[in-house]
């Protein structure tokens, strides 16, 4: 089942910020009159038009939640969604997923070449961190250095490229639940927790009172994977912009296959209600936050 966003607090929520990161990568990637213009035509090619940007909208949510500054806030999640960008550029190469389409429209190796491919994606992570180290972020060094350190853990092998290893080894190796679990919590749910995570930091929000708020990121990661394994399963390639059903071919165990296609969606939606459960103690302030949550399971691409 979709959502229709277009009149709701989410879906403006939504368009506003995918139209606040477009902008951010448009301002911080002019392209050059020499010899690196194919890069830097890559790197916004995979960065501007393309994806929900949910992220960036987790941390910007948080951080205005606490009285931070929204222009430092996108530019933190520029920053967060340039990590994301280059993961989504390298899984889709031929040494990885060998992925044609992402966004319904053709993989950056496939329009440029491998070798731009690869280069557009280190410069994107770099670019990441040159972001959240300007002062334009906050004249607050220990600030600057905590977003740094909370992205780049959630980047690295305690993160996303350790969990796209587990996934890599999970085309030959049987894994059970928990390991799935784990996997996803990792490959996924790392970048949504940085997300809140560089939010709170950016709203000053002591590390003892961010309990409830990364307890809500690690349901609505998992909800959020189990949605994409219900996607990969059942969803509209159309919809979705990419090649479905390639766990199911290539025999990976999945929340789906694992579970069964009906108990993986009772368990997103208790998920989802768990996620908001964890934001009690918050008014409407945190409402944006509650929808993400309901759409993140409802949604169908």
């Amino acid at each position: 089942m979709g959502l229709t966003l277009a009149d709701d607090l989410l879906g403006r929520g939504l368009q506003r910020i995918q139209r606040e990161i477009d902008a951010a990568f448009d301002a911080v990637l002019p392209v050059p009159d020499d010899a690196r213009a194919p890069l830097v035509e890559a790197m916004r090619y995979a960065a501007i038009g393309g994806g929900k940007r949910v992220r960036p909208l987790l941390l910007v949510t948080v951080a205005e939640m606490y009285g931070g500054s929204r222009t430092a806030a996108v530019r933190a999640g520029c920053a967060l969604e340039a990590i994301h960008v280059y993961s989504l550029i390298h899984d889709d190469l031929p040494c990885m997923d060998d992925d044609d389409m992402r966004h319904g429209k053709p993989t950056l190796h496939k329009v440029f070449d491998e070798a731009i491919a690869v280069l557009a994606g280190d410069s994107l992570h770099a670019l990441s961190f040159e972001l959240l180290s300007s002062r334009e972020i906050s004249p607050d060094p220990f600030i600057r250095a905590e977003l740094v350190s909370a992205l780049a853990i959630a980047s690295g092998h305690n993160g996303m490229a350790g969990g796209q290893v587990m996934d890599m080894a999970a085309d030959e190796e049987e894994f059970d639940l928990h390991t799935v679990t784990r996997l996803q919590q990792l490959k996924t749910g790392a970048l949504l927790g940085a997300a809140v995570e560089m939010g709170a930091i950016l709203g000053k929000v002591p590390e003892e009172a961010r309990g409830h708020l990364r307890n809500y990121a690690r349901d609505i990661g998992l909800a959020f994977q189990i949605a994409d394994d219900l996607l990969d399963y059942e969803g509209d390639e159309e919809k979705a912009g990419k090649a479905l059903r390639k766990d199911e071919e290539q025999g990976k165990a999945t929340f789906v296959s694992l579970m069964g296609p009906e108990k993986a969606r009772e368990q997103a939606r208790a998920l989802s209600e768990q996620a908001i459960g964890h934001l009690v103690q918050h008014g409407k302030e945190a409402d944006l936050l509650r929808e993400l949550a309901r759409f993140i399971v409802e949604r169908d691409r």
